[in-house]
């Protein structure tokens, strides 16, 4: 990934990203219940998938709540991601294979080599951080990595077409983050939430492209029926599938 990343393989800045932030993202649950449900639109068991910049494992978890038996592998080049993901997924029977590669360059793939292929592939959160080049060259991997029929599934943070639009963004999600403290029983002002999320330390690793970019891309590597099937603002559920 970009050096700007590099930040992603602090402790500190996952450990807040994880206790802060990822319970209070807009309409988590309705994404995950979005990418489930064009999964199991594929009519066939998954037997095998792959979550890419997996994090804590939140999608694999998910994956698994309905295709229990489905064998996982988790890429992320931040080790305390992994290690999250060890201590979250650990429970698990088949257990996850935990892999430690960088999406940034293609070589991720040989730490992958015998795996392939998928029958679904997903992301949240994670592509963003790749330059636009890098981001289209890892959609065409995906796609050659998938099995006939198989699914990509990318929840994903996306820019917006003005700063109107973006200054929306960001106070709804202000709004998710501090009404989520609330329940946590924080004692955090709404704008010391503000001040924080506009001031995150990751903030400058982003590199947002918006999704009709994306779904273009998508089809220029053959991905059929792609489309952008659930969008708040800048959070975004799109993909595509591979044709038989």
């Amino acid at each position: 990934m970009s050096g700007q990343d590099e930040v992603w393989k602090r402790d500190s800045v996952v450990r807040n990203f994880l206790d802060g932030v990822r319970g209070g993202i807009p309409f988590a649950a309705e994404q995950i219940e979005m990418m489930l449900r064009l999964i199991e639109a594929r009519g066939e068991p998954v037997r095998q998938f792959a979550d890419l910049g997996c994090g804590s494992g939140v999608l694999a978890r998910a994956v698994r709540s309905r295709y229990p038996d489905a064998r996982a592998v988790l890429v992320d080049f931040s080790e305390p991601m992994l290690a999250a993901a060890r201590q979250q997924l650990g429970d698990q029977l088949p257990p996850p294979r935990l892999v430690g590669a960088d999406l940034g360059s293609a070589s991720w793939m040989r730490a992958i080599a015998d795996e392939p292929p998928f029958d679904v592939v997903v992301s949240a959160y994670a592509i963003h951080h790749l330059p636009d080049r890098r981001k289209r060259e890892l959609y065409a991997e995906i796609f050659h990595l998938l099995a006939p029929g198989g699914m990509f599934v990318n929840i994903e943070h996306v820019a917006s077409h003005g700063g109107w639009v973006e200054a929306i963004s960001d106070e709804m999600m202000v709004d998710w983050l501090y009404a989520f403290h609330q329940r946590q029983g924080a004692e955090k002002t709404r704008a010391q939430i503000r001040d924080e999320f506009l001031h995150r330390p990751d903030k400058a690793a982003n590199i947002l492209a918006p999704v009709e970019t994306q779904c273009e891309w998508l089809r220029g590597c053959g991905f059929e029926d792609v489309d952008c099937y659930f969008k708040a603002l800048e959070l975004a559920v799109f993909g595509g599938r591979r044709g038989r």
